[in-house]
């Protein structure tokens, strides 16, 4: 396993204060780290989840994919102790009396399956209030196996393993940033804390790369879906919920499930611009906006280019929108290109774009060529 150069980010290490009452994210250290622009791999909604660790006395592993920040109440405890929105291993021992202390090597592990396989851009091992309970240090591999590994495969000697985010210090209740640089397709992690200690929640930031084989064989599919490959590379406005969600697996369960921007005091408009998987043709449209019923987008056009420079071409009209409604369109001829945007008018929100057809030759091509080139 050979460890990878990291960019330099903010470093959290040592203990936070113990809890003093009030607001427990009130001494909570934290940073913006650039990589967090890109989906969260190891999301629970595209599918992730933690298969497998060697201990979890005080708090279970799946915590660690959970939505939403780690909370907090100081007086929940159980039968084994203080109960904790995390992953919580007990305190690791040495062999004897004279030797009380755990080893150098010695550490717990968790498995964990990512949602949708990709290149990793960066990592963020979260203690939130783990203040004095966190682990000393962290290291996180990666390895690609396709399929549906069982750990007991996983853990075998044939599997190769690469090291993303070498041993290093963490701090108690802070978000513990690592940059990745590795140009790979992973499929799967492998989290360790060393020697022990707790963790409260683990996201994986990256790109999306599908197996192309997969989406020849479907032939007409969501080509700006995230789990097929699909990035919101920017937008207007993120006041309320980010753009990623409009191209997230399933329907919209709640308002702040999709995108909603802040009220337009100007004679403007708000829009998504988005990258497909690889070059397609576009064959029909959808616009949800579930849950939005107040606040959705009054009308909306969805617009193509074909490559970083192509001119847009409009291939949906400014359509009138209704509130929590799923709309349909079906293009008259299919529209071929890289890039989507969706504008909406004047601003408001939708919870999901679905843009409908297949891969060009030249997509497919492409698509198949760094599938290959990522080692997939």
């Amino acid at each position: 396993m050979t460890a990878q150069h990291q960019s330099p980010l903010a470093r959290f290490t040592g203990d936070a204060n113990p809890y003093g009452g009030g607001d427990p994210y009130a001494d909570y250290r934290s940073a913006d780290f650039p990589f967090t622009q890109y989906a969260d791999l190891a999301a629970r909604q595209l599918g992730a989840g933690v298969i497998a660790a060697n201990d979890e006395f005080f708090a279970q592993r799946e915590n660690l994919l959970v939505p939403g920040r780690a909370e907090f109440d100081p007086e929940h405890f159980g039968h084994k102790g203080k109960i904790m929105d995390g992953w919580e291993t007990r305190r690791r021992r040495g062999v004897s009396a004279g030797h009380p202390w755990p080893t150098a090597e010695d550490h717990d592990w968790a498995l964990v399956r990512l949602g949708a396989p990709g290149v990793i851009r960066g990592i963020v091992v979260d203690t939130a209030h783990f203040r004095g309970n966190y682990p000393q240090a962290v290291s996180v591999e990666g390895t690609s196996v396709e399929g549906s590994p069982s750990p007991e495969e996983l853990l075998g000697a044939d599997v190769k393993w690469t090291t993303l985010v070498p041993r290093t210090a963490v701090g108690g209740h802070a978000a513990n940033g690592f940059e990745v640089s590795v140009e790979q397709r992973f499929t799967h992690l492998r989290v360790n804390q060393h020697p022990d200690g707790g963790i409260a929640r683990l996201r994986v930031h990256g790109e999306v790369v599908p197996d192309p084989q997969w989406l020849s064989v479907l032939g007409t599919f969501d080509v700006v879906a995230l789990e097929n490959g699909g990035q919101a590379e920017d937008a207007s406005n993120l006041f309320y919920s980010p753009a990623s969600n409009t191209i997230q697996p399933g329907r919209s369960r709640k308002m702040d499930d999709g995108w909603e921007t802040r009220r337009r005091r100007d004679q403007g408009n708000d829009w998504i611009r988005y990258r497909l998987v690889a070059q397609s043709q576009i064959r029909a449209i959808e616009i949800d906006t579930a849950y939005l019923k107040g606040n959705s987008a009054g009308w909306a056009s969805v617009s193509v280019k074909d490559g970083e420079n192509g001119e847009w071409t409009e291939i949906l009209p400014r359509t009138r929108l209704q509130p929590d409604t799923d709309h349909r369109f079906v293009l008259a001829a299919p529209a071929v290109g890289t890039h989507a945007r969706v504008d909406i008018f004047p601003d408001g929100g939708i919870s999901r774009l679905r843009l409908h057809g297949s891969l060009t030759e030249s997509g497919a091509a492409a698509l198949a060529a760094r599938h290959q080139e990522l080692g997939g």
